[in-house]
């Protein structure tokens, strides 16, 4: 510890539950009148939150602008991190605690907008010092150096006397420290010479290990206190909100991209929790997981892996095992050298799934309170871990979680990630895993200015989108989405700007990709008592995309490469299931009429002709006849291999059934193949192979087994000459009768038996 008059130096490290420990024996040995933290001065009102009962970490000081809520940083705060633990001991002791650093409100305003969300990362100025002094210990990374030089030693008042030590050092050997960097420490020694002047006898300061050396005010060579106010004078600023956010150890996590981050939070509060018998309690946990995974995890296993890992802390000349020495015993003794269940140790355990809380009293803009207070009413906890929900939408509850997820995906806050759900239960059923994050928060707070509740808010956002929307398919989509949120005060809104940009697409594709969302919409837009829709305008607007489609078709599909084929076919397919959902007979006949010119062109894509050619067969549009025609034209001998690939892979697409029960069209499929040559096979079977395995498994079995009888796949007949038994058959017949309760013709009472 290093004293300059009544000022008192911890130094220490972001998140170190040895940095932490050592803390609290320092201030208990030194009993200070005055705290001061390195952190936001702004965030001096929410301290006293602190030690609420209500307010569990991870948590995260927000500062924010409220006009521009992408300005923000957070502070993040674990239950092991010295600040906290100095704010904690503070509070309990009826101390003065303090903020300490350069305002946010001059901060926000110095970083350029799209920089200024994020961490308030106080290391990201400079290079991890830490990082240094682990490299020239022999150490590659810090979490193994910190673990075997600090958490060993348990709790060390010199420890802050040798890292002012090395700070110092460091220091002197680096280059000239950046200009936000020079205002921060200023900032931090104006706040140190105030504390002075107020009479504080005893100040303990607590900040990042690197800013000791530039806080001590007796070193030779620091700026005066006139010099620091010649350097903040004039600092641009901006207005600032501040509050408490809930945070996650996912995002405490260096792997989230946080500046300041540790790569073991959940281990650190082990280390936190359990500081004396940790290896056999860790573990111990280990074991318990993986028997929740449904993995063998013995006692005796765990004494092993015990053992195993003092034995590698010893041949490494450890004091006690660390976080190393446990994953290499776990591998060993209780995943039998399987290094898969290493990974849920590593997300469960290792970094861990904690998400904290704060108290109701921390302010909340507007929309925030009243998407907390929906969480309550419909049970849906914020949680970092993915979590499953299957929605009955015929359930009050389940629909009302339905809407609020929707709404916050329209204010592109993707708390929930829906899924498909196929099979007739599909309109009322949905499934969504919900995986809440931190940075929702301020997703939420930016999204504000659009209403105080998730309704306004949405609607608001939705009307915004639509005035501003040039693409059809964008607004038919938006139109879906609302419908989808129950945003009666937006639908009319969006219908209109989709009236308005329909006339003036002339974009074949455009169009297409705008169908499907307003044939759900017509179909389906009144099962879930969703807002009401003008269905007659859609059905008009409809009825003039579908004229406009089947016109301008051929035109699009003339001379398309394999990709925009490709392309070009799914929106076909779109259309045609759109269509079919519609059950509007003159809308049907149209686009069958415009498939038939489409599949009559000459120069069209081999799979877009041949998958117009199926749709036409299914939908009886194309006699049978005609259809066998149309198949041996393109699988003539004569023809392109390639072009007639393409055909069959359109013509098959999505079911091989028509295949298993049409020997005619089996024939023709098998001779064609045998006719190939080689290097023309060689060429086809990409094609072939693609087409045949989106056929459901049962298919592809049955038609193996088919190609597998002969040579045109099919066994021979019972009536191409085979010899029937006709005694045999004969014979069996009085059974058959008896079995089936018939009597068969000219058999009398008792015949049967």
């Amino acid at each position: 510890m290093a004293t300059t008059a009544a000022i008192h130096l911890f130094g220490i490290r972001h998140h170190g539950p040895g940095s932490a420990r050592s803390l609290l024996a320092a201030l208990e040995a030194l009993a200070p009148d005055i705290l001061l933290v390195e952190g936001p001065p702004e965030g001096d009102p929410m301290l006293p939150l602190a030690r609420h009962a209500a307010m569990q970490p991870p948590v995260a000081l927000l500062v924010y602008a409220p006009g521009e809520p992408r300005r923000a940083a957070f502070y993040p705060f674990a239950v092991f991190s010295p600040e906290w633990q100095a704010i904690r001991y503070g509070l309990a002791h009826d101390l003065p605690v303090r903020f300490m650093d350069l305002p946010q409100r001059h901060w926000l305003a110095l970083a350029p907008a799209e920089e200024a969300t994020g961490d308030a990362d106080p290391g990201a100025a400079q290079p991890d010092p830490l990082l240094t002094l682990a490299r020239a210990a022999g150490h590659d990374d810090v979490e193994t150096w910190w673990e075997q030089f600090v958490e060993a030693r348990g709790a060390s008042i010199e420890l802050f006397a040798a890292i002012q030590e090395a700070m110092t050092a460091l220091r002197a050997a680096a280059a000239t420290a950046s200009s936000l960097e020079s205002l921060r420490e200023a900032a931090m020694r104006t706040a140190l010479r105030a504390a002075q002047r107020e009479g504080y006898a005893r100040i303990a300061v607590v900040c990042g290990a690197w800013h000791v050396p530039a806080l001590a005010l007796d070193r030779a060579g620091q700026p005066s206190a006139k010099a620091d106010a010649a350097l903040l004078r004039g600092l641009p600023k901006i207005e600032v909100a501040v509050t408490w956010a809930p945070w996650s150890y996912g995002h405490l996590a260096r792997a989230s991209g946080y500046g300041a981050g540790i790569t073991s939070p959940g281990w650190y509060e082990h280390l936190w929790y359990t500081p004396h018998d940790r290896t056999v309690g860790w573990l111990s946990r280990v074991a318990g997981l993986l028997r929740e995974a449904d993995l063998d995890a013995s006692p005796a296993q765990v004494i092993d892996a015990v053992r195993l890992a003092e034995a590698l802390a010893a041949l490494r000349d450890r004091p006690r095992p660390g976080l190393d020495e446990l994953n290499e015993a776990a591998l060993a003794a209780l995943c039998h050298g399987n290094p898969l269940p290493l990974q849920l140790i590593g997300e469960k355990l290792i970094v861990g799934g904690r998400l904290g809380a704060v108290p109701e009293e921390a302010p909340a803009v507007p929309l925030s309170a009243d998407l907390q207070a929906q969480q309550r009413r419909l049970r849906l906890a914020p949680d970092p871990t993915a979590k499953p929900y299957d929605l009955d939408l015929r359930q009050p509850l389940d629909l009302g979680r339905s809407q609020l997820l929707h709404r916050l995906l329209l204010l592109d806050v993707p708390w929930g990630k829906l899924g498909r759900v196929a099979g007739a239960r599909g309109t009322f059923h949905e499934l969504w895993t919900l995986k809440w994050q931190p940075a929702f928060a301020i997703a939420v707070i930016e999204m504000a200015r659009w209403g105080n509740t998730v309704a306004e808010a949405a609607a608001a956002y939705a009307r915004h989108l639509a005035a501003s929307a040039t693409d059809l398919a964008a607004l038919t989509a938006l139109l879906d989405r609302v419908l989808l949120a129950d945003l009666a005060v937006a639908v009319e809104d969006v219908m209109a700007a989709v009236q308005a940009q329909a006339a003036l697409t002339a974009d074949v594709t455009g169009l297409m990709a705008a169908l499907p969302p307003l044939a759900r919409t017509v179909r389906y837009g009144d099962v879930r008592g969703a807002a009401a829709v003008d269905a007659a305008a859609l059905n008009a607007i409809i009825a003039g995309l579908v004229e406009r489609i089947c016109i301008g078709l051929p035109l699009a599909c003339a001379t398309l490469d394999d990709d925009a084929a490709g392309a070009m076919l799914e929106r076909i397919e779109a259309v045609q299931e759109a269509l079919a959902a519609l059950q509007a007979d003159d809308l049907s006949a149209a686009w069958r009429g415009a498939l038939v010119v489409l599949a009559d062109q000459h120069s069209l894509h081999g799979l877009i002709a041949g998958r117009c050619c199926r749709l036409l067969l299914d939908s009886g549009a194309l006699a049978r006849p005609e259809m066998d025609r149309r198949l041996r034209l393109a699988l003539s001998p004569g023809g392109d291999p390639a072009y007639a690939a393409a055909w069959l892979e359109g013509w098959l697409r999505g079911s091989g059934l028509l295949l298993l029960h049409d020997e005619a069209l089996w024939a023709v499929l098998d001779a064609w193949l045998a006719d190939l040559g080689a290097e023309a096979f060689i060429n086809a079977l990409p094609l072939l192979r693609r087409a045949f395995s989106a056929f459901p498994p049962a298919e592809r079995r049955q038609l193996g087994e088919l190609a597998a009888c002969g040579a045109r796949g099919r066994p021979i007949a019972s009536g191409s000459g085979a010899a029937v038994d006709a005694v045999r058959g004969d014979a069996i017949l009085p059974l058959l009768a008896a079995i089936l309760g018939l009597k068969p013709p000219g058999t009398i009472e008792g015949d049967a038996a």
